[in-house]
């Protein structure tokens, strides 16, 4: 073993920043409360059953509401939303069901959380479980319901930045 320091989390941010990933918004209800918040830390888990991974950051609004009501919704943004990404990320948005005023969505068939018009997928799930690790609570989320829109280009970050596909063919 090396005595190499132990990195930092600017470090740490920096280099996994350089894994390209696409930008959801996550939404829940419970009740009257509908809350949504950005997401980028999403990943498919399993295909048998069909489980997906989104991770929330412990003193998050989001992982009260989603213990709270058992359930959550995904929104895929596409290209064109990087203001969706932006309010759902900033802090100074209104809490509660307000923050959804002027932005255009309609509930889950299954959970009735908000979905954003304009993404280009959705996944709709029930909890499965849930881990603590560090900072942030993993949910593991059974799929209840997903569609496709038609296919455009995503909204991708890399390095900080939000980015689109260059030159990407989108295929069938």
């Amino acid at each position: 073993m090396t005595d190499a320091a132990e990195p930092t989390a600017d470090e740490f941010r920096a280099t996994l920043g350089l894994f390209a990933t696409g930008v959801a918004v996550m939404t829940a209800r419970a009740g009257d409360l509908a809350h949504g918040m950005t997401a980028n830390a999403i990943s498919s888990v399993s295909l048998d059953p069909l489980l997906v991974l989104v991770c929330v950051e412990r003193e998050a609004v989001m992982r009260k509401v989603v213990e709270e009501v058992g359930a959550f919704a995904i929104s895929v943004l596409a290209a064109d939303q990087e203001h969706l990404s932006r309010w759902f990320a900033d802090p100074a948005r209104p809490n509660g069901t307000v923050q959804f005023d002027g932005v255009a969505h309609h509930p889950a068939p299954v959970t009735g959380a908000p979905l954003l018009d304009g993404a280009i997928a959705w996944v709709e799930c029930t909890v499965d479980a849930s881990h603590d690790a560090g900072d942030h609570v993993i949910f593991i989320g059974r799929v209840r319901s997903l569609r496709r829109a038609a296919r455009r280009d995503p909204l991708l970050y890399f390095a900080s930045r939000y980015r689109g596909l260059a030159g990407a063919d989108p295929g069938p």
